[in-house]
């Protein structure tokens, strides 16, 4: 097997770095009071939706250093089958996805669910996270940002 090349467009941290900044502040401020592991999940299973390569390499490992079991990250992509994630995480997920294709909306069902598993102050954390995640993913798929290209 040999890897492909994919040559990144452009360094985005360095030809904006101001907006890099402000995006490294909200991240920073949407993680405030969640729980370090469902929060790796939701960006690892953000990314994957938005196909960021290097945003699932970077979150699987901090997944793992979080305490994270490889079973439960490698079935991620297939929660809705797996029986591995709790009620909560599984909000969580449903919430994700929902934000992440938007064009599809955010369904009651689904915003109440998530709704009856965090508190208000929780929830908003939570949705500043996964648009967090997908601000990362869109500046990263755009910018061709791989592992090993940093």
């Amino acid at each position: 097997m040999t890897n492909v090349a994919i040559a990144p467009r452009m360094n985005f941290s360095a030809v904006a770095p101001k907006v890099f900044k402000a995006v490294l502040a909200l991240d920073a401020a949407a993680r405030e009071g969640l729980d370090p592991v469902l929060l790796e999940l939701v960006q690892i299973r953000a990314s994957q939706i938005n196909r960021c390569a290097y945003c699932i390499d970077y979150h699987t490992g901090d997944a793992r250093r979080s305490g994270e079991t490889e079973t439960r990250i490698y079935q991620l992509s297939a929660w809705h089958e797996s029986s591995l994630f709790t009620a909560r995480e599984r909000a969580a997920l449903a919430l994700t996805e929902a934000m992440t294709l938007l064009p599809q909306g955010v369904s009651d069902v689904v915003y109440d669910e998530a709704a009856r598993h965090f508190d208000d102050r929780e929830l908003a954390q939570l949705i500043a996270l996964i648009l967090t995640v997908n601000a990362w993913n869109r500046m990263n798929v755009t910018t061709r940002k791989t592992p090993g290209t940093e």
